[in-house]
């Protein structure tokens, strides 16, 4: 981040901020500028005011992944509260992953209701999270740049958690803050590659075409004069996750870093990690040990009825590969602490993962058939749990070979 702001220069500090990160990241704000923060207002997901030691800022709890009322109560504070910024006034925003959800302000006459329904069928179907937010931002008055439009002429700068594989800032919390690449036809196309066009709510789709004829405005683009007081500034990345991850490791054993932009069907992901930890095992048999690291975010196609997320099912696809080894575990986990729309962080298995599963009569075809990864693992007592972490930085995928 090279922006510096001599504070005393502005008339008014704003705080603001939409994510699963933002509880921690507006308490550190405070710590350092609560003496010049004049108001603020964060959207955080439920439960997170139990960890929060604000003093100036209005910390408004609402739902996640499927946005809600009290999302939009506070989507609209935020709004008034960017409308009345000043020349002389500086906001700061601060993003992370989940912000899309937690920031919900439909635009035109779509209905919350109606933008959840369209959100859970598209995260159902597997369109990625870039796939999801093109078409967030076309149905929303905040994302795609329309809240730096807001906020113009107040200068603003935006401080950013990536939970996006890559980081494209325009993706993050469908980036509110900066300029849109994609397009109202982007949006329907994505609805359309995922079968959710025809069934889609009938405001959303007359949006989305008046959209593509024209007769209503394009996200903000490059070049908009919206942009030239706003700073973005990414903080941190799936990346810096696994640095972390392979530094603490490398004190036991040797660590390769696969990759930070682990994509795909979360069951076919780790089958693929699941042979490389095989493969490994079979290298190793001579002594030593080696572990290896997987960051980014895979996707789960939902057929069946089941309870799980994208770590968990990632973790009962590449059971197969490592069962009966010996000396060899694999867990995923969601670095936000939830994986899905569960309570647990992701899973851990290992070489007699699958046996101690027959032993209970659970088959890890039929679990995963159903997407019931997260009731396998409930079943052998496998869950990883931690709670709300603070912070979202996407997955990360650790394979350990003794």
């Amino acid at each position: 981040m090279n922006s510096s702001y001599q504070l005393r220069r502005f008339d008014r500090v704003l705080l603001i901020g939409a994510g699963k990160a933002v509880g921690t990241m507006a308490e550190e704000m405070e710590r350092m500028l609560s003496h010049r923060i004049n108001e603020g207002i964060i959207m955080v997901p439920k439960g997170s005011r139990v960890k929060s030691r604000l003093r100036v800022t209005d910390m408004v709890e609402t739902s996640h992944p499927l946005p809600d009322h009290r999302g939009r109560e506070g989507a609209l504070r935020i709004a008034k509260l960017v409308d009345e910024a000043g020349r002389k006034d500086l906001v700061i925003f601060l993003i992370s992953g989940g912000g899309s959800a937690l920031l919900p302000l439909p635009s035109g006459d779509v209905t919350i209701e109606e933008k959840a329904e369209l959100s859970e069928s598209l995260m159902k179907a597997g369109a990625s999270i870039s796939e999801l937010n093109t078409v967030r931002k076309h149905l929303s008055q905040l994302k795609g740049g329309w809240l730096a439009r807001k906020t113009y002429p107040a200068t603003l700068v935006s401080l950013i958690l990536s939970d996006v594989v890559g980081d494209p800032l325009e993706s993050i919390a469908s980036g509110p803050t900066t300029p849109d690449s994609t397009t109202f036809r982007d949006a329907e196309k994505v609805m359309k590659r995922y079968s959710v066009w025809k069934n889609a709510p009938d405001k959303v789709r007359r949006r989305i075409m008046a959209g593509v004829r024209g007769s209503i405005p394009e996200t903000p683009k490059q070049g908009d004069k919206s942009f030239a007081r706003v700073s973005n500034n990414l903080l941190g990345s799936n990346r810096d996750v696994c640095i972390a991850a392979v530094k603490e490791l490398s004190r036991a054993v040797k660590v390769r870093m696969l990759t930070s932009f682990l994509e795909g069907e979360a069951r076919f992901v780790g089958s693929l990690i699941g042979s490389i930890a095989f493969e490994s095992s079979q290298k190793l048999r001579t002594g030593g040990g080696e572990a290896i690291v997987a960051g980014g975010e895979t996707t789960v196609t939902v057929v069946g009825e089941g309870a799980g997320g994208r770590n968990t099912e990632l973790v009962l696809g590449a059971c197969p590969k490592i069962t009966e080894l010996q000396g060899v575990s694999l867990a995923s986990m969601g670095t936000d602490g939830v994986d899905g729309f569960t309570n647990a962080a992701g899973a851990i298995s290992d070489g007699t993962t699958l046996q101690r599963g027959e032993k209970k009569h659970l088959d890890h075809v039929d679990f995963l058939s159903r997407n019931d990864s997260y009731s396998y693992f409930k079943g052998i007592e496998d869950l990883i749990f931690t709670g709300s972490t603070g912070t979202n930085l996407n997955d990360v995928c650790i394979a350990v070979i003794n």
